[in-house]
């Protein structure tokens, strides 16, 4: 399945009955070297739009939301020695956490690549 964004720079991933969830490529450009990344508890029940993690840079420090309602049910515990996957690789081993989303459906309200392409040329 394809990638959906949500207007936060947050990215979602179908994986069979779960969904990956990860940074921007954009996020990690305006965050800068990402220094320290917080995950959320294997088990935690997250709202959509809630804060899940926090990612910290040399910049600045920002909140990664929930893109959909669901239970966390694996964390990438390989960022916590190496947070600069996010910088290196954000849609691929950067990746924060794996859901098992509430309303599966809930991913298609999403926005699709040329809808993020189109928010990215609006902050250009």
């Amino acid at each position: 399945m394809s990638t959906k964004y949500t207007n936060d720079h947050e990215w979602a991933r179908q994986e069979g009955e779960l969904v990956v969830v990860g940074i921007t490529d954009y996020a990690q450009e305006q965050l800068g070297e990402v220094v320290f990344v917080e995950l959320p508890d294997v088990g935690r029940t997250v709202s959509a739009g809630e804060e899940a993690a926090v990612v910290e840079s040399v910049k600045a420090a920002g909140e990664v939301k929930a893109p959909l309602a669901g239970e966390v049910v694996e964390i990438n515990d390989a960022l916590a020695d190496n947070p600069e996957k996010v910088n290196e690789d954000p849609a691929g081993e950067g990746w924060f956490y794996k859901l098992r989303p509430e309303d599966p459906s809930a991913l298609d309200a999403l926005l699709d690549d040329d809808a993020y392409q189109a928010l990215l040329a609006s902050l250009a």
